[in-house]
């Protein structure tokens, strides 16, 4: 080999290494700015959105889906009221968690924590800064020019969540579509559409005083 074949190849391969070095730091930025315009889009004192859910179990090959309203006060205040395919309330304060269910005539109760920590039950919502906190974040491919989307993986790991994606809107920085994979490869999927941002929701709503005669089942004991 030529000492001019061997410059040839070694300028080849610091090109390639050039490339791969300034793509690395060109997605982290792509990243960056994502996540600012989310934590700007998010950064009022609360928002509601209309969603749509679908829950597929792979080993069982079932799908349920539901819908609903969500409200959202900061930081750690959510209320998810379900009207289809049952009504029933889950609601979270931020530390205590209730689960409504009035056709039962039954409310569970437990720590939110551990419902909605770690991301769980897309909790980030609550506040979005959590995502930046706990997750490892990375571009993902995407089939639809309006979005881009984010690949979340918990720093922390966690059976109830190998990935989350994220579909987030280019110009509004909206999160429209929550998907989040389980350990055992089963999907929840979550769209929210009809957002109103910059509410400042009651703070009854995320509090519930359970009625006399109502079954109380607390979660931790199940």
């Amino acid at each position: 080999m030529t000492k001019f074949l061997k410059t040839m190849i070694l300028i080849g391969w610091m090109g390639c290494a050039a490339a791969l070095l300034s793509a690395a730091p060109a997605e982290a930025a792509d990243v960056e700015s994502i996540l600012a315009g989310m934590e700007q889009r998010y950064s009022g004192k609360g928002f509601s959105a209309e969603f749509f859910q679908e829950s597929m179990l792979r080993a069982m090959q079932i799908t349920d889906t539901a819908q609903g309203r969500l409200v959202v006060k900061r930081p750690g205040k959510m209320r998810w009221e379900y009207t289809l395919p049952d009504e029933q309330t889950i609601i979270s304060n931020g530390e205590s968690l209730w689960i409504h269910r009035p056709a039962d005539n039954q409310v569970m109760v437990g720590k939110a924590p551990d419902f909605f920590g770690q991301g769980k039950g897309a909790g980030f919502l609550s506040d979005i800064r959590l995502v930046r906190k706990s997750f490892t974040v990375k571009l993902a491919p995407s089939d639809n020019d309006a979005y881009n989307r984010l690949r979340l993986v918990p720093i922390q790991p966690n059976p109830e969540i190998a990935d989350i994606t994220l579909s987030v809107h280019k110009d509004s920085y909206q999160v429209d579509q929550i998907v989040t994979h389980n350990e055992y490869g089963d999907e929840t999927r979550i769209v929210l559409s009809q957002y109103q941002f910059n509410l400042e929701p009651e703070e009854s709503l995320f509090n519930f005083v359970i009625p006399q005669g109502i079954d109380v089942v607390q979660l931790d004991q199940q």
